[in-house]
């Protein structure tokens, strides 16, 4: 199991209330182990299982309910 720890930056977010939407769908998400979305910053911190999850899919989980991601240059 591989842990990886990686920021996105989100987009299309206009209050705390679509952070935390973001934030409870990809915690529930499998693979997932930890999610942070930061509406201030319009960023994502989310820690998952590289063996059963990718960054593609993280993308995808978040354009799902209705923002857009990508990966973040730290």
């Amino acid at each position: 199991m591989a842990i990886i720890k990686q920021k996105f930056d989100i987009g299309g977010m206009h209050c705390g209330a679509c952070a935390a939407g973001i934030q409870m769908y990809l915690s529930n998400t499998d693979g997932v182990k930890n999610a942070f979305v930061d509406y201030d910053k319009k960023v994502g911190e989310f820690e998952y299982d590289d063996e059963k999850i990718k960054a593609e899919a993280i993308v995808k989980a978040v354009e799902e309910v209705g923002y857009t991601a990508k990966p973040a240059a730290n």
